[in-house]
């Protein structure tokens, strides 16, 4: 019995498949099983129920599991921080986050990241749907809202805000955008997601809010297709600090409101950081997390 066999039980137990472990791990599926059966032979126990469809972990299986899982998790711990005396991160680090976060932000950081960590291997996973952090292998992930649900670490990346954006060419041909109240005279494009689309939210600096109907022919997402719009004259639009900041300086949008807070749900938003909870967090996740805070910062727009 070794650690490698007992990491590819665990992996098993996840995935219901020795199929689908080989196939991440590169290795002959057939291997696997033998990895397996070895250590059922040895323990004289039998771990999996097997069928022609899936594995599902017997009693005894469970048992076992929920014993050596802390154990296998402490001795990764344990050789991560015997590498970080190294102070070089390595490996590979799987990060997730929305699509267009994901490629307005990080993409643009990737290439003086790998120059940094050379022998770090990253892989991007941008998706607008929340991942499973421990069932699909991800690292870090970068979230956006008001807080973090769920059994998860979390820590602020950013404060993030919200204004309403337009095109001169749009602002040029259509009644003026005063105050918030003239959006009742515009269709305004709409994100698609039920808090976005009937009404947005204003606060002045005084912290006196008001809510303004919405309306709109056009509902969009990703969030880099409602710029997209937005600059294409289509349209005001509810968009977030962080994917503004490059069509503001080459005057491609005007801000709108700008003694007002705008937002959809909650004034309160961020970035946060999100990785599984644990009690230690490895070396090539903090390098990156230490990067993100370096070189991400909140655009001043209230």
């Amino acid at each position: 019995m070794n650690s490698i066999d007992l990491e590819l039980l665990i992996a098993v137990a996840k995935r219901g498949s020795f199929a689908a472990v080989a196939k991440e791990r590169n290795i002959d599926p057939s291997s696997v099983s033998r990895a397996i059966g070895d250590l059922e032979h040895e323990l004289g126990l039998r771990l999996f129920h097997r069928s022609t469809r899936s594995m599902t972990l017997t009693e005894a299986g469970e048992i076992y599991l929920a014993r050596i899982e802390p154990l296998i998790d402490e001795l990764q711990h344990a050789r991560e921080a015997a590498a970080q005396v190294s102070l070089t991160p390595k490996g590979l680090l799987r990060i997730t986050a929305s699509v267009t976060f994901g490629q307005v932000c990080i993409v643009p950081l990737l290439g003086e990241f790998h120059k940094k960590y050379p022998d770090l291997q990253v892989e991007c996973v941008f998706t607008d749907t929340n991942m499973d952090l421990v069932s699909d292998r991800i690292d870090l992930a970068i979230r956006l809202g008001p807080n973090i649900d769920g059994n998860l670490v979390a820590a602020k990346l950013m404060d993030t805000q919200y204004g309403v954006y337009a095109s001169p060419e749009y602002l040029a041909q259509h009644p003026p955008l005063t105050k918030p109240s003239d959006l009742a005279d515009h269709k305004v494009l709409l994100f698609n997601l039920r808090a976005y689309r009937s009404r947005w939210l204003f606060r002045d600096r005084d912290g006196h809010e008001q809510s303004i109907p919405v309306n709109g022919d056009l509902t969009l997402a990703p969030a880099a297709s409602l710029l997209s719009a937005a600059v294409a004259g289509l349209g005001p639009a509810l968009l977030p600090d962080w994917l503004v900041a490059d069509p503001l300086e080459k005057g491609l949008l005007v801000s709108l409101f700008k003694e007002f807070q705008a937002t959809a749900t909650n004034f309160e938003t961020a970035a946060w950081i999100v990785y599984p909870s644990r009690s230690y967090l490895p070396h090539k996740v903090r390098v990156m997390v230490d990067f993100l805070r370096e070189k991400l910062r909140p655009i001043q727009l209230y």
